[in-house]
């Protein structure tokens, strides 16, 4: 490992700059923890070759101001993660639209409207059902099925007029049910238990507080009949890690049920290798997607992020679409990539010098 390179890390407990920090310990990497919500943040890294920031969608100030930050730095010749073609779009349904279909990325057709009377007029000829879903969220929450003109009409109004919590309370206490049935523990009824009085008495969330409400604008997606779950896959640098997420009883949706499969034998090759098309397309340094299918059998992106939650897999396909078998952790990956890639630009700027 090159001693002259020095990179900062954002910590955040139990996030990947645990995952992080502990291989630049056992690598004898020169590092320093950094705090990015400092007002000297720029001063701080000023001394760094790289920057690496897991910041999540939950976090107000994360979305405030995450973006920006990492574009500043990138201007000042830091190497950063994750980078702007990999963040820029994370959390974000309305960029993922406009940039699946500027890159001709295979996906589900999305409609979007940032005038009432548009979509309104838009729903009196639409096929339903459609899917319903907000700008931002993960685990479901915010996703729903829109029947016929009458529900699709319901939302437009209140799309328009009081407009929509960032995380619906109601949602995060049925998840908690759904996890207490499925898993059939004491603690995760407690959990339910907490999550459902809250939502009576509306406690909300301090994020969602400080989150402005979803309003001026509708998100719809085509509904994808047939579909019992969904296939992610993620890519870091050149691996595919898979992931099959089954729907709940009775319920359209895969995201938040909990329910895997990680058998690498169920995932068609289509699939992986579109995967691995859709991040040399986007230039990504890590991406999550959610793959469905349409009625042929084609894989169809849903929606993508940069980070994800698995963090052991037992192996991942390679770019030829060859299974590698071996017990590893994608987090890991991404740090040695990040460190061979400034260790490459490092190597460039010394052979012009």
């Amino acid at each position: 490992m090159n001693k002259e390179i020095k990179i900062a890390i954002h910590r955040r407990e139990k996030s990947f700059s645990d995952y992080w920090i502990d291989w630049c310990e056992n690598n004898n990497v020169n590092f320093k923890i950094v705090d990015a919500y400092e007002s000297n943040i720029i001063n701080e890294i000023s001394d760094c070759d790289g920057f690496m920031w897991h910041w999540h969608q939950d976090s107000y100030a994360d979305q405030l101001f995450a973006r920006q930050l990492t574009l500043a730095i990138t201007g000042m010749g830091v190497k950063v993660f994750p980078d702007v073609n990999t963040s820029w779009h994370f959390d974000d349904k309305l960029g993922q639209k406009y940039l699946f279909e500027s890159l001709g990325i295979p996906h589900i057709k999305t409609f979007v409207f940032y005038e009432k009377d548009k979509a309104k007029d838009w729903i009196n000829h639409a096929t339903y059902p459609l899917v319903f879903k907000l700008r931002g969220g993960a685990g479901s929450n915010n996703v729903k099925k829109v029947r016929n003109k009458r529900e699709a009409k319901y939302l437009v109004n209140k799309a328009f007029g009081s407009g929509f919590p960032v995380v619906d309370v109601y949602e995060v206490a049925w998840q908690a049910l759904w996890e207490y049935r499925r898993d059939k523990k004491f603690i995760k009824l407690l959990r339910f238990g907490y999550y459902f009085i809250r939502a009576i008495v509306g406690l909300k969330p301090k994020s969602m507080s400080l989150r402005e409400r979803q309003k001026g604008y509708i998100y719809v997606q085509d509904f994808m009949p047939n579909n019992t779950y969904d296939d992610r896959m993620v890519v870091v640098g050149k691996r595919c890690f898979c992931i099959r997420r089954m729907c709940r009883k009775n319920d359209f949706r895969a995201s938040g049920s909990g329910i895997k499969i990680y058998d690498h034998s169920v995932f068609p090759k289509e699939s992986i290798a579109l995967a691995f098309l859709v991040a040399k397309k986007i230039g990504t340094q890590s991406i999550a997607m959610d793959l469905v299918y349409d009625k042929n059998g084609k894989p169809r992106v849903v929606e993508i992020s940069y980070c994800f939650v698995t963090d052991k897999f037992n192996g991942y396909f390679n770019e030829k679409l060859e299974w590698v078998n071996a017990r590893v952790t994608p987090q890991i990956f991404m740090i040695e990539d990040f460190m061979a890639a400034i260790e490459q630009k490092e190597y460039f700027k010394t052979a012009v010098c």
